[in-house]
């Protein structure tokens, strides 16, 4: 009992029980590898036997030191070079981390399942547990020749292999768990394995390779790995802010917005030019484009604006009311007393000119159908709810302190997705004009954006829906007729504008020369 009490041999010790863990490390990543292969039921016995053999094995090769030492003497030579059992064992044992390692990375970087079934396969238990016991004796002679090395008292070193297998045993599940949801991990293990095999096979040859430079690498290749850990830990953070729409949105667009390829499709009857089928890519581009990114979109860049809305005024005589009722395209009309703010209710063009051929009074007429208010603060998916709610009519929508700042219809919607369908009075928003487009100030960003084929012009923080509202945030004040803004890849011209609003716009792209590489 008076080792106990001798300083050197608890430091022996504690160093000894270090020296083990570190050692051990190396086996316990490729149990993990190996138990994963099995059902998840079994992995945690796997584990346990695997470790519980070695335990075995280095308590086994301990109480043989004698046995040992004798692996050291030279069994025979070839070409001058003389092989011990030592020698045997390191480039067996080498040859085999060499082979099963590339064997997995082989597996791993091909992405195949193992076995042959539609699911994932497993592998059978006891082969994975005989393949966890050939590594056991490498790994184990490896450190029993460590322990005889740094201690000379048998119990010492019996009580180090105890204490570190009982360690690597707590932490083995964490680390397996760890190992198997992480793929990259397991892709640096097992190159960690092939720099090990390696040393093995030089060990054997009798080329000695120091432990400082294995070591060394495989610290340094940790650390580069801990930082892309913490760099994906983060990416996924920030995803999760994101919302789910929005990330597969993003996903698809990048998507669309990747090179393209052109298809010819031939039949009997029919050719399709290279032509043809890009043009058709560029119209599902474009609806595909406005489904993904209109729950993104408020209210304001959907509208109609309040300075575009066709409203009777219930003021009015029945002779004025029925001249504009006949002039219109539109089939619905806002009633309202003397202003549009003063909305009375929803009425159809026909029923009200037979209302007014019969004397029915108009306020009358519309308050039979009275008007949906939303704020402009509701989400565009919200709100198909509410037009479905409408039944075929229109809502009108409000600021907080309750003004009209327009109306939406279910065409709206549609042209957000599908692009602009102008009525009989209206002239399309863009208008192509030579090397440029003419196009209207309140026309919608989403719009303008998906038309030139960019996608910098809507920000979603910034609170702007048309190409005007652009503009002045980009000039710090409403700009005049005449000048030139450019911000790229875009040059805007202004062709009609007051002091109050800019109504036409001139747009040239610039020219990029990466297009030319593409064509």
């Amino acid at each position: 009992m008076e080792f106990l009490i001798d300083p050197q041999i608890w430091v022996g010790l504690l160093t000894l029980v270090v020296l083990e863990i570190v050692l051990g490390i190396d086996n316990l990543v490729f149990i993990a590898i190996l138990a994963d292969k099995l059902p998840p039921k079994q992995r945690d016995k796997a584990r346990i036997i695997g470790l519980s053999l070695a335990l075995v094995m280095r308590l086994g090769l301990l109480s043989l030191i004698s046995w040992m030492v004798t692996l050291t003497q030279p069994l025979f030579s070839v070409m001058d070079k003389a092989f011990s059992g030592r020698d045997l064992i390191m480039l067996v044992g080498g040859i085999f981390l060499l082979f099963k390692a590339t064997t997995e990375l082989h597996e791993r970087l091909e992405n195949r399942q193992h076995g042959d079934g539609h699911g994932k396969g497993y592998a059978s238990f006891w082969v994975v547990v005989l393949q966890i016991v050939v590594l056991d004796a490498v790994f184990s002679l490896d450190a029993v020749i460590t322990a005889v090395g740094m201690v000379n008292h048998l119990p010492v070193m019996m009580a180090a292999v105890v204490i570190a297998m009982g360690v690597m045993l707590l932490a083995s599940r964490p680390l397996t768990n760890f190992v198997n949801q992480h793929p990259t991990v397991v892709v640096l293990c097992l190159s960690f394995l092939l720099m090990i095999g390696l040393s093995l096979v030089a060990e054997g040859f009798g080329f000695h390779i120091p432990k400082g430079y294995l070591y060394a690498a495989i610290g340094f290749s940790i650390i580069i790995e801990l930082f892309n850990q913490i760099a994906r830990h983060n990416f996924i953070r920030h995803q999760s802010n994101v919302p789910l729409r929005a990330r597969t949105a993003d996903a698809i667009l990048r998507l669309m917005n990747g090179k393209r390829q052109e298809r010819v499709e031939r039949d009997e009857s029919k050719t399709i030019t290279p032509i043809e089928a890009e043009a058709f890519a560029a119209e599902e581009r474009y609806m595909i484009n406005g489904v993904l990114t209109l729950a993104s979109r408020s209210l304001r860049s959907i509208m109609t604006p309040r300075g575009e809305i066709s409203w009777v005024d219930a003021q009015k005589s029945v002779e004025e009311i029925r001249e504009q009722l006949l002039e219109s395209p539109h089939s619905l009309f806002p009633v309202c007393r003397g202003e549009l703010d003063e909305i009375i209710g929803i009425v159809r063009a026909k029923e009200l000119l037979v209302a007014l051929d019969k004397g029915v009074d108009v306020t009358a007429v519309a308050s039979r159908t009275p008007v949906i208010v939303v704020p402009e603060t509701l989400d565009p998916i919200n709100l198909l709810g509410v037009l479905r709610r409408a039944r075929g009519s229109f809502v009108i929508v409000n600021n907080e302190f309750g003004v009209v700042q327009g109306l939406v219809t279910p065409l709206d919607v549609l042209e957000a997705i599908a692009g602009e369908f102008p009525d009989a009075d209206e002239t399309p928003e863009i208008v192509r004009d030579g090397d440029g487009w003419l196009v209207k100030g309140s026309t919608d960003l989403h719009a303008l954006q998906q038309h030139l084929d960019i996608n910098t012009l809507v920000n979603d923080e910034e609170d702007i829906a048309s190409i005007a509202g652009l503009l002045i945030a980009v000039n710090g004040q409403i700009p005049k007729q005449g000048d030139v803004i450019e911000f790229a890849p875009l040059s805007v011209q202004i062709v009609e504008a007051n002091d109050y609003r800019v109504d036409l716009v001139r747009v040239v792209k610039e020219h990029d020369p990466r297009q030319d590489e593409e064509e």
